[in-house]
């Protein structure tokens, strides 16, 4: 939504309420609204979850793309003008580019690995790191790597002592996903990232991304309307990016990765030069319209 004329945003989180509905309205994962920048950025990212909340860090990997594409055709540019933004989100700048292949790239920052800050209360290693350690879920020991890409985040690649490659095929996400969000090592929650291992330049990924809160609180909702606001997701650009950390952090891929979910394909790189993170994927409009409130 263009909001650039105002530091104030003109929906309120009843309006994103509706606007997300896919039923009465438009439908979608969330609504961004694109406000003056602050702080020497050149705008500003205000973000309305499904059900009204904002997300604690005011970001998303995915929606980022979105917001930059969305920019560059209010400023009457091309996709392929090959023009950077400097975005001001609650998770601190994060510099999307219009490239001229029609991807957008993202530097999402530098990862952070300290358990603390994550936060987590699975032991860490001296560093503070969390990598490779037993989580008990469902009467199982898997072993997780936690990663803050701006939110949290529990990446597995299977259970402990488990002879063969993770099979994504067979995982049934949807009950153990909630155990992993709502697990009691973590105290704001988290998303949870299992991770097939293709090979060192390819991982297949599915997300389970823990909820706002207060909706699932609600009895009266029903099992497909609660998952709307938690639960199994087509993509997660901050997701995609923790996966592949904890991936090249296990030693499991090469530090440039093709992630795969199942909306699409990103490009992930952690650069050796700024130890920033870096994302490309596309930007796809769908429509453009008006919508009466």
């Amino acid at each position: 939504v263009d909001n650039r004329e105002s530091a104030e945003p003109k929906l309120s989180k009843e309006d994103a309420v509706r606007i997300c509905n896919r039923n009465f309205g438009v439908g979608s994962d969330g609504v961004i609204l694109v406000m003056p920048g602050v702080h020497g950025c050149d705008y500003t990212m205000h973000i309305y979850n499904p059900d009204g909340s904002q997300p604690e860090a005011n970001m998303c990997g995915n929606g980022i793309r979105c917001m930059a594409r969305f920019i560059g055709e209010l400023e009457g540019r091309t996709i392929t003008s090959n023009r950077s933004y400097k975005i001001h989100t609650g998770a601190g700048t994060i510099i999307p580019t219009l490239k001229e292949d029609g991807q957008v790239l993202v530097d999402m920052g530098i990862p952070i690995l300290n358990g603390n800050r994550i936060p987590t209360l699975l032991p860490g290693h001296f560093d503070g790191t969390v990598i490779q350690k037993p989580l008990e879920v469902d009467g199982k020991t898997w072993l997780v790597t936690c990663v803050s890409m701006g939110n949290p985040h529990c990446v597995t690649f299977g259970e402990e002592h488990e002879e063969h490659l993770f099979d994504l095929s067979t995982l049934p996400l949807e009950k153990i996903g909630p155990l992993f969000e709502n697990h009691e090592k973590f105290p704001q929650k988290t998303n949870a990232e299992f991770v097939e291992v293709i090979s060192l330049s390819h991982l297949k990924v599915r997300v389970w991304e823990r909820g706002a809160g207060k909706c699932l609180e609600i009895e009266a909702l029903s099992k497909e309307l609660v998952f709307f606001f938690a639960g199994i997701t087509l993509a997660c650009g901050t997701g995609a990016c923790a996966a592949f950390v904890a991936a090249v952090l296990e030693g499991r891929a090469k530090k440039n990765c093709i992630v795969d979910l199942p909306g699409g394909k990103l490009e992930v790189e952690w650069r050796a030069s700024d130890h920033h993170v870096y994302m490309s994927g596309p930007a796809e409009h769908v429509f453009t319209g008006t919508l009466v409130l």
